[in-house]
């Protein structure tokens, strides 16, 4: 003779086998991955959320959440969302569904359906600077690839503000080490903004085989003198070596003429120099004509015509 299990017995059986097995259930319909990674993209006003909780489809919403950062939650009226993660909002609905007793354990899953913002705006030193369309996070090479790449005279360090956080910006170094720039990847939100600064340049005119300036748009965006005469394909057979200086501008606003030999600096005899952006070096000419004309203030204001040139 079978025996049956009374009718609130069964249900919660029920329940507690739901309560068991339905996260994973619910993972594995949705694509869950096993393990969640931590979220960095928050909710924001304007933006549409999809809101499912298990076994509740008639739960199932699609709000867009209002200036004041609110959402209309079914049972529970407004709940706070904007500057939350998915997976906080989710918990506060569960609490809040919980708190008013309208469900004992409730599984909340919340996903961001549409952004309010849906462009990243990309300035400074790229190609084709301005604002790109797109509909979910995507790496920082994606985003500069839309934006055409960086241009000559970018610098590697470039600099993104968040929409959900704006001051807490974040840093990349776009190396020049392949693996390093794919590893390091940072991913980009709609609303945020991307940087690309201008890198600092170091001038080298006078006797030189290409003089002009050149970028410091190495992974460090650093450069030294020696560095700095050779990507000017080094002194013509004229050069006075004896002769070069140095033109610095201080804080003040002022010139600083440091006169040294290009020979010692090669034979090791004094050390290298390391640059500063805005850094002219001068090799005058063997006969001296250029060192009595031209005064550091001349040289410098001339460096502003000077050609631009990207590190090869």
């Amino acid at each position: 003779m079978k025996r049956f299990l009374p009718n609130s017995t069964v249900r919660i059986v029920r329940l507690i086998a739901i309560q068991c097995f339905m996260p994973l259930s619910l993972g594995l319909l949705l694509g869950a991955a096993p393990l969640v990674a931590s979220e960095s993209l928050l909710i924001g006003p304007g933006d549409q959320l999809h809101i499912q909780v298990a076994d509740t489809p008639e739960m199932e919403q699609h709000p867009r959440v209002t200036d004041a950062g609110e959402i209309p939650v079914e049972a529970v009226g407004n709940v706070k969302v904007a500057g939350l993660t998915p997976a906080n909002a989710a918990t506060a609905i569960q609490d809040r569904l919980i708190a008013a007793h309208f469900m004992w354990h409730p599984i909340v899953l919340v996903t961001i359906e549409q952004y309010a913002t849906q462009t990243v705006s990309v300035l400074g030193e790229v190609k084709a600077p301005g604002a790109y369309p797109i509909a979910t996070p995507r790496s920082i090479l994606d985003i500069l690839a839309l934006a055409g790449g960086l241009s000559s005279v970018a610098d590697r360090n470039i600099v993104i503000e968040r929409r959900s956080d704006p001051q807490n910006r974040v840093h990349y170094n776009y190396s020049n080490n392949p693996d390093a720039a794919v590893d390091r990847q940072v991913l980009v939100s709609p609303g945020d903004t991307v940087l690309v600064p201008r890198a600092g340049i170091v001038y080298v005119l006078g006797d030189v085989n290409r003089p002009g300036g050149y970028a410091m748009a190495n992974n460090e965006s650093k450069m030294t003198m020696l560095e700095a005469l050779a990507l000017a394909g080094g002194l013509s057979k004229t050069a006075k070596q004896s002769g070069a200086r140095l033109i610095r501008k201080d804080s003040s606003g002022s010139y600083t003429d440091r006169k040294l030999s290009v020979g010692d600096l090669q034979e090791g005899k004094i050390p290298d120099i390391a640059m500063q952006p805005g850094d002219v070096v001068y090799v005058p000419f063997s006969f001296g004509r250029n060192l009595a004309v031209f005064g550091a203030g001349s040289i410098a204001a001339s460096a502003t015509s000077a050609a631009i040139y990207a590190v090869p």
